[in-house]
């Protein structure tokens, strides 16, 4: 594989140019009219527009990408996250047009990317599953007697669904018409599938996933856990890893349920399986996620390996050299994705322009951005600025790094979830470890994030007065 072409933009193309380059491979960058000036269009050896700003009309643009990949000599074609990087469809354009598509075949795609087929395939393979039904559902009065059978509260999911689309929780009976018409009417417009299906509801879970990659040798590892906890709108914000709940039998536990979901897919490359886990350690298979994850930055953090890297060279069709004795839980990793967002005002994005834009640097942080000072913040796109992640030995010392970082993260003209993430890492509950995916709800709220911010003012002016008076003190002897 001597160029590969990266399907995608801002942060991931450039976290993908990164260990392209270092494996002395050429890139290919793609680009719309919005991102004409886009740093990861001058990080790439070569570059060529594909459409439009609008993403149906450049990034979702497979055939487009295609058509120009062929004409460049491309080798594979790497599709970041987002975009077309769970698109079956286009996996199997790449594969017809003999094109490498780094990452898994269109047929495991297609199978983990519907949920209900995804339950469906690691049935037999003794994983444990929330209470419910594994067909689709469009009867309301059916929807209500199966809720009755397993109990309230239920969750109403669409099976092609992501990202909390189509997807209600219902705490009684009589709601269930009403929001059953909304979760399909939801998966409609965002999948163009209505079809849902209806789980019992954990109530105080945690969102871990865990890491795996397989090649086409039969061989299968899990590289430990992320816990993503932490989110708003069913979104994540805050990642780490490792979790600090799983102990290492459940941890074995977890690896092992993944592996499996994997292998009953005839999975190859990199993909994420992802479990709730109740406030009892009860772990439960949530989906698979067919594509490198925004959060892999901290698993290669705390296992010393190029997620990229190890993509690459299964899509060549190495064997993985690893072994799953080898792998070993080094340290401590914190993941808080910075978006262009209003974090005062539910979290709404926030449009403007980079006025200032200055990153931390130093032992222990990396940032993955894509973005530099005077750049403009297109309104077309996911609004993420960056990823900032925090290294140290111990989850309390990454935890401080994070504060730290922020800190020095100085961004103007936008606003940011940086104060949030400063609040997070600073509660008492997500310090202690204690808490769920309903952090933001229970702990979250503009009054709060207020306080903090008026405290943290009113603390430096104190301080800016006692140097100011201390500074008054000295014995000034004028100039002669």
């Amino acid at each position: 594989m001597k160029k590969i072409l990266i399907a995608n933009r801002g942060e991931i193309a450039i976290r993908v140019m990164k260990t392209a380059r270092k494996m002395g491979i050429k890139t290919v960058a793609v680009y719309s009219e919005a991102d004409r000036n886009a740093p990861h269009v001058r990080l790439a050896d070569e570059s060529v527009c594909i459409g439009e700003a609008s993403s149906n009309k450049s990034y979702l643009r497979g055939d487009k990408i295609i058509q120009e990949a062929l004409k460049l000599n491309v080798d594979g074609i790497h599709p970041g996250y987002g975009f077309l990087s769970e698109n079956a469809s286009f996996a199997e354009l790449c594969e017809k047009n003999n094109i490498i598509f780094i990452g898994p075949k269109s047929k495991s795609i297609k199978m983990m990317g519907d949920k209900l087929a995804a339950k469906e395939a690691v049935k037999d393979y003794n994983i444990p599953m929330v209470p419910g039904v594994d067909r689709a559902v469009t009867n309301p009065n059916e929807a209500a007697e199966i809720a009755s059978q397993i109990g309230f509260p239920i969750l109403i999911k669409a099976a092609a669904g992501g990202g909390g689309k189509g997807m209600r929780i219902v705490e009684k009976e009589t709601a269930v018409k009403e929001q059953m018409e909304r979760a399909i009417s939801e998966a409609t417009s965002a999948f163009g599938d209505g079809a849902v299906f209806i789980e019992k509801y954990i109530t105080s879970p945690r969102h871990i996933e865990i890491q795996v990659l397989a090649d086409s040798h039969g061989n299968v590892l899990h590289f430990f856990e992320r816990e993503c906890s932490v989110q708003r709108r069913h979104q994540k914000v805050v990642e780490e890893a490792p979790s600090s709940i799983l102990t290492c039998e459940l941890r074995e536990q977890m690896g092992q349920a993944a592996i499996k979901v994997a292998q009953s897919c005839d999975y190859l490359g990199a993909g994420t399986v992802e479990f709730l886990v109740d406030n009892k350690l009860n772990f439960y298979f949530l989906e698979m996620n067919t594509r490198l994850q925004v959060e892999h930055p901290v698993t290669e953090l705390i296992s010393g390996i190029d997620l990229v890297e190890q993509q690459i060279k299964i899509a060549r069709g190495e064997a993985i050299t690893i072994k799953q004795e080898d792998l070993k839980i080094n340290g401590h990793a914190i993941e808080l994705r910075v978006y262009a967002e209003d974090s005062m005002n539910d979290f709404l994005p926030s449009i403007g322009t980079l006025n200032t834009y200055k990153i931390p640097v130093g032992t222990g942080i990396r940032v993955d951005d894509g973005f530099e000072e005077g750049m403009a913040i297109p309104i077309y796109y996911d609004p993420m600025l960056s990823k900032l992640i925090t290294y140290g030995k111990t989850r309390e010392e990454a935890i401080q790094l994070m504060i730290e970082a922020i800190n020095n993260y100085k961004v103007e003209g936008v606003l940011t979830t940086l104060p949030f993430g400063k609040f997070v890492c600073e509660h008492e509950a997500f310090r202690s470890g204690n808490f769920d995916t309903h952090f933001v709800k229970n702990y979250y709220t503009l009054e709060k994030l207020k306080v903090a911010t008026e405290e943290e003012a009113k603390l430096a002016a104190l301080i800016g007065l006692k140097i100011y008076i201390e500074d008054q003190k000295q014995l000034r002897i004028p100039a002669k």
